[in-house]
């Protein structure tokens, strides 16, 4: 559906399609553009623009241009940096083009003739500058060159980018709504609750967004609902401590890098909070230089010695704050900060100075914990670490101030201009228009993030059943079984899910102390496992997979998902020593070879005293009885798949419910793992769907050039090295009907690959810019009984590929492939140049490449070699044979086909293609991960 949406809108050259169209057209260009909108999530729209660059770029010659419109906090500056790091474009802001120190959202503010002329002169493929603006000295301090020939695409961001002067320009116009912004507004509205209407909300703290801003969004070819507030996916992790540090640390901030900036912070309180309100609802409003930042609340977790925050700062206007203050807001606290930071790699580090304490601390932050960590020891910091906030430490110093009172005076006295800066004018205000209820108005898709009552605050832990008559002593091991949580109410998503995860084992800790056992359970695909991880960074502790115990005389009929293939009594032991306290061997086992490798020793200390699970059966009832917090993951990948084939049933006229095809794809799930995610205490909703977000990509050049083994040896960190053989089984699975205009497609399929045995599921829909390819990592295991509901639903393998990689051996191809891969473009680049691979690469797939070798006179009906249909039909009756997709198909394959013999056939194959390939290929293979990549482009420059 969106390929064919992106193919109408720019099938003849974006902009100058509908600026060519002639005035007697049965279809005028605003028709065209208003028949043509995309609502999308802003995940969805990220890979749409970034797969509608690509195709437009396809299309016409020149620079393509791209406007991203919205207003503040929407995340539309997110969304053009997130694309620029992917295809490597210009980004212009719009808020370079000041001009003076008024309203940043003014439209008059804005020096449009200048950025015309810039976008012009790139247009024509002149060089250009474009002018640079100091927010602290509030004026423009010089200019940026920009070459036209740095990139074929630039895009315009900003909040007026999409603004009737610069139409004409853009070739892709997106609007952003949502994000931060709305969640203001719909936080607001439960503050002071239905005493006035949307717009009269809306007019008070944003008075030029329905005037100005609103009006242009509806242009948009592609819009996109924000729905992602603040998450503790990119959290920042802090550790804080009085100034009293080691004179060698001073010298850091004696250097050229250091920054000095003086920032004003307020806090303001609900018009309808009582004396008690708690500091977490409250406004936090940051002002540095002419600029505002508001983040909602003081939302963070403190873990141990260390203050974890989500990224949830936006930048509003002088006249946000007035509208606020205007509806009842009170600034309850404020206090001048002075900071001098110095940047130590991929942390920072800062002297802040807050002037109503009269002290100075030293905070250390980075965006990852135990990088935190480490540089605290290496710099010889040990605290002691301090983990309340300057506003509770100002609160415990001089109380909350009392509703009738005025604010704190800072103990510094402020400048007159400052004083100013911070008494902001009154917003516009209309006429308010009183209504009963918020759901009568009628609301326009620009405000469609926004809801009549906020989200409920996040509901707090407590247990269900605290009888110490039957629990003996507290802190025993027999109070500690008595104490079971209660479940929350409700399902969430995964960014609040993950903050009630962590929230709920400090619970545990503070309650039942060491240990806290936790397992998320949850299909293949699901997310479960990135949770895990995720949980464990903000926590500190270790993530162990129930795929370790998997029994290696089990899982050789490929159901990986069978609950007998667990190794139970080890996991038993494993968790009984580590709620004794006892020091445990955890198998480690091998995917490739289906075997274990070794075990390794864990223990539980006091310091970290958390350990999860994480596995499809991690709430099964014979593992989550020993586990203290239980967690239940449903949708990602997973979902994508059951959406997936819902498409491609409806689009041969085939309708389908997802209930009905769960059933047949997923049997396993919906009889054994389903019903125990019920019981979970924390249940999740992963909407997140990474087939459609490059953010998580990797970055792939791939060339036939022939390199000399020892050349590859030569540009790899040794002590990084390694080196497998790996044979790839690839089945392209097509639903007959769909329309693919008589080629296989490779986004027409559903592919396969099978590996070692094992079946692995991989739903790519990569995006190819220039000689790059970037392809989302979400590859997922699956068992053969989905596979065989595939073909069950009506798939048929079109394809067949025998390949090895990372030097990639293709049947029936001539020379081998070289690939490199990595999650950092440029690195990725500098190993390709260093091979001497520039001028060699291809973006086209392994599907596309055999299939135009092959002649047509020896293609099967299904477009493969006449000698390789054969092979292909073996493998697909020996997987529907033995993974039926109902127990009664099941039964009945195994009833003509024993179980053994089929496991035994599928060997035998598998060992006669590794045969083959030996004796006609030489196997050399690679794996080139982001790490070795960034290391290789270190070393070059050095």
């Amino acid at each position: 559906m969106d390929d064919e949406v992106v193919q109408r809108v720019f099938q003849e050259g974006g902009r100058d399609y509908f600026q060519q169209q002639p005035s007697t057209s049965t279809s005028s260009s605003s028709s065209i553009l208003q028949s043509l909108p995309l609502h999308v999530s802003f995940d969805h729209g990220y890979y749409l623009l970034v797969k509608s660059i690509q195709e437009l770029r396809e299309k016409k010659e020149g620079l393509v241009t791209v406007g991203i419109g919205g207003p503040s906090g929407s995340g539309k500056t997110s969304l053009a940096e997130k694309v620029a790091s992917v295809i490597g474009c210009t980004v212009i802001p719009m808020e370079n083009y000041r001009g003076g120190t008024d309203e940043g959202t003014d439209l008059d503010s804005i020096d449009f003739d200048a950025l015309i002329r810039n976008l012009e002169d790139l247009t024509e493929g002149k060089d250009t500058k474009i002018p640079v603006f100091d927010f602290h000295q509030k004026k423009r301090v010089g200019s940026k060159a920009i070459k036209s020939a740095m990139s074929g695409v630039v895009i315009v961001d900003g909040t007026y980018a999409l603004h009737a002067k610069l139409r004409s320009l853009l070739d892709i116009r997106v609007a952003v709504v949502g994000g931060v912004h709305f969640s203001l507004l719909s936080k607001v509205r439960y503050d002071i609750g239905d005493s006035c209407s949307l717009d009269y909300l809306i007019d008070s703290i944003f008075p030029l967004f329905r005037k100005h801003i609103e009006p242009d969004l509806h242009h948009a070819q592609i819009r996109i609902n924000n729905s992602f507030v603040s998450s503790f996916r990119e959290a920042i992790y802090k550790l804080k401590c009085r100034s009293e540090s080691p004179d060698g640390q001073s010298t850091f901030f004696l250097k050229d890098e250091a920054q000095t900036d003086n920032f004003i912070e307020m806090y303001l309180r609900p018009p309808s909070a009582n004396e008690e309100a708690r500091i977490n609802d409250w406004i936090k409003v940051r002002q540095s230089g002419i600029r505002y930042y508001l983040s909602l609340g003081d939302q963070r977790i403190v873990d141990k010695n260390f203050i974890i925050r989500p990224k949830a700062e936006f930048e509003v206007g002088r006249m946000t704050l007035g509208g606020l203050l205007a509806l009842g807001y009170n600034v309850v606290v404020s206090y001048k900060r002075a900071s001098t930071s110095v940047n130590i790699g991929s942390l920072s580090l800062s002297l802040e100075t807050i002037d109503t304490l009269g002290e100075t601390f030293l905070v250390l932050r980075g965006t990852d914990r135990k990088t935190v960590g480490a540089e605290a020891l290496r710099m010889g910091i040990t605290g002691q670490w301090l983990t309340k906030s300057y506003l509770e430490m100002i609160l415990e110093r001089k109380g909350v101030p009392r509703l009738n009172t005025p604010p704190l005076v800072s103990a510094t006295s402020v400048s007159h201009n400052q004083e100013k800066d911070i008494a902001a004018p009154k917003p516009i205000r209309t006429t308010p228009n009183l209504v009963s209820r918020l759901e009568d108005l009628a609301q326009p898709w620009t405000r469609s993030p926004t809801k009549s009552k906020m989200e409920p605050v996040l509901p707090t832990w407590h247990f269900a059943s605290s009888d110490r008559s039957h629990g003996g002593l507290v802190g025993s091991s027999a109070f500690r079984d008595t104490m079971k949580l209660a479940p929350m109410p409700d399902s969430y998503d995964l960014d609040r899910g993950l903050l009630l995860a962590v929230q709920g084992i400090q619970f545990l800790l503070e309650n039942k102390s060491v240990p806290v056992i936790v397992g998320i359970g949850g299909p293949s695909g699901s997310g479960k496992t990135s949770l895990a991880h995720k949980t464990a960074n903000i926590v500190g502790c270790e993530v162990v997979s129930l795929e370790s115990y998997f029994k290696p005389e089990q899982v050789k009929d490929f159901k990986y998902d069978d609950f007998n293939s667990l190794d139970l009594p080890l996991l038993s032991k494993n968790i009984g020593d580590i709620k004794h306290g006892r020091k445990t061997k955890i198998p480690v086992f091998n995917l490739e070879t289906g075997s274990r490798s070794c075990f390794k020793e864990l223990e539980i200390s006091e310091d970290c005293g958390v350990i999860i699970f994480e596995g499809v059966y991690a709430l099964h009832p014979e593992i989550r009885k020993s586990l203290d917090l239980w967690i239940a993951v449903v949708g990602g990948v997973h979902s994508h798949l059951i959406s997936r084939v819902q498409r491609d049933k409806s689009r041969v006229g085939c309708f389908m419910s997802q209930n009905e095809i769960m059933m047949t794809v997923f049997p396993i799930f919906q009889q054994h793992i389903e019903p125990h995610l019920v019981h979970a205490h924390l249940k999740i909703r992963n909407d997140f769907d990474p087939v459609l977000s490059p953010e998580s990509s990797l970055f792939v050049l791939k060339s036939n050039k022939q390199v000399a083994y020892q050349d590859i040896l030569n540009i790899l960190d040794s002590a990084k090295f390694c080196s497998s053989v790996q044979n790839f089984i690839d089945i392209y699975l097509r639903l007959p009907g769909t329309p693919a205009n008589g080629h296989i497609a490779e986004s027409d399929c559903v592919r396969v690959r099978i590996c070692e045995g094992r079946f692995a599921l991989l739903i790519r829909e990569p995006i190819r810019e220039g000689n790059f390819i970037i392809q989302p990592k979400v590859d997922f295991d699956i068992s053969i009984s989905t596979v065989s509901g595939l073909l069950n639903l009506g798939y048929q393998a079109v394809a067949y590929i025998e390949i090895l990689i990372e030097v990639d051996h293709l049947q029936d191809a001539p020379s081998p492939y070289l690939q490199i891969k990595g999650v950092n473009k440029e690195a990725v680049a500098a190993a390709g140049s260093a091979l001497k691979l520039d001028g060699s690469y291809t973006t086209k797939s392994y599907l596309q490449i055999i299939l135009e070798r092959l002649p047509l006179v020896e293609r099967s009906y299904s477009g493969i070699h006449t000698h390789q249909a054969a092979r292909l039909q073996e493998l697909v009756d020996s997987i529907q044979s033995q993974g039926g997709s109902t127990p009664s198909e099941s039964s009945q394959s195994r009833e003509v086909s024993p179980m053994d013999g089929i496991i035994e056939d599928m060997q035998c194959r598998i060992r006669r293609l590794e045969r083959w390939h030996t004796i006609n290929t030489v196997l050399w293979t690679f794996l080139m991960s982001a790490l070795i990549g960034y290391s290789l482009y270190q070393r070059k420059r050095q």
